[in-house]
């Protein structure tokens, strides 16, 4: 390392992790919203060595289309093949794909991270599961599973790498205070909306989300049993 080495390096000396690269990303004037996500989803590390699977994978296709995906993959790609531990990336491809694709970030204002996070996730989702299709379809194979189901054709959404890291399953569960019947209702969700209060944990953040709430007055739940508006008591449970 000698005095070539970065203040971090020589801060973290022999805890500097294996084969780890820490690489600040140029800020064009307003993408700190964009650069803390890509710093957050690239030491998530499950997600960063599927992507970079699919980099290696796919960056060979002569008619690759320029997207997204492929601009992340390869900006990450940049980052963990870099010789040096540390030092500075100018992420300009995907950012200017970024703009190019949603009008909100062409804008010289500051963004939302949490929106930014969300646009990209199911951007991603939607070029996988695209890329899937064309996949099977080019196979001459069905683009999607047909499960069975009530009405007989009932389809099985794609689970791509993007859901097996990021997707949970939340259970809506309402309690008819009459007949005490429980209605329960899964729904998926990328991300969780936590009210954060001060000197708390994480942990009781999610305990206060799936704290029991209850529907009266003009906010009644109606019961299929009971066949009226009831009292009721709801909460959301995280399930997976």
């Amino acid at each position: 390392m000698g005095a070539t080495g970065s203040k971090l390096e020589k801060a973290l000396g022999d805890q500097f992790p294996e084969g780890e690269r820490y690489f600040g990303l140029e800020n064009f004037g307003n993408t700190c919203y964009c650069n803390s996500v890509l710093q957050a989803l690239y030491f998530c590390v499950p997600f960063r060595e599927q992507l970079l699977e699919y980099y290696a994978n796919n960056k060979n296709t002569v008619d690759a289309e320029e997207n997204l995906l492929t601009c992340l993959a390869d900006l990450f790609t940049q980052v963990s093949s870099q010789k040096k531990k540390t030092g500075v990336i100018a992420p300009k491809r995907f950012v200017q794909r970024l703009k190019k694709q949603n009008e909100l970030f062409r804008s010289y204002m500051h963004q939302d991270a949490h929106e930014f996070l969300n646009f990209l996730l199911n951007e991603l989702v939607d070029i996988l599961e695209k890329e899937a299709q064309t996949s099977k379809s080019d196979q001459g194979m069905p683009s999607e599973k047909v499960a069975n189901g009530p009405s007989g054709s009932q389809r099985e959404p794609l689970v791509t790498w993007v859901h097996k890291n990021f997707q949970g399953i939340l259970t809506n569960e309402t309690r008819c205070l009459r007949c005490e019947t429980v209605t329960a209702r899964d729904e998926t969700f990328f991300d969780l909306s936590l009210d954060i209060e001060q000197n708390t944990s994480i942990t009781s953040c999610l305990k206060n989300f799936s704290s029991t709430e209850t529907l009266n007055a003009e906010d009644k739940f109606f019961c299929d049993k009971c066949c009226s508006l009831q009292e009721a008591q709801k909460r959301m449970k995280i399930k997976k």
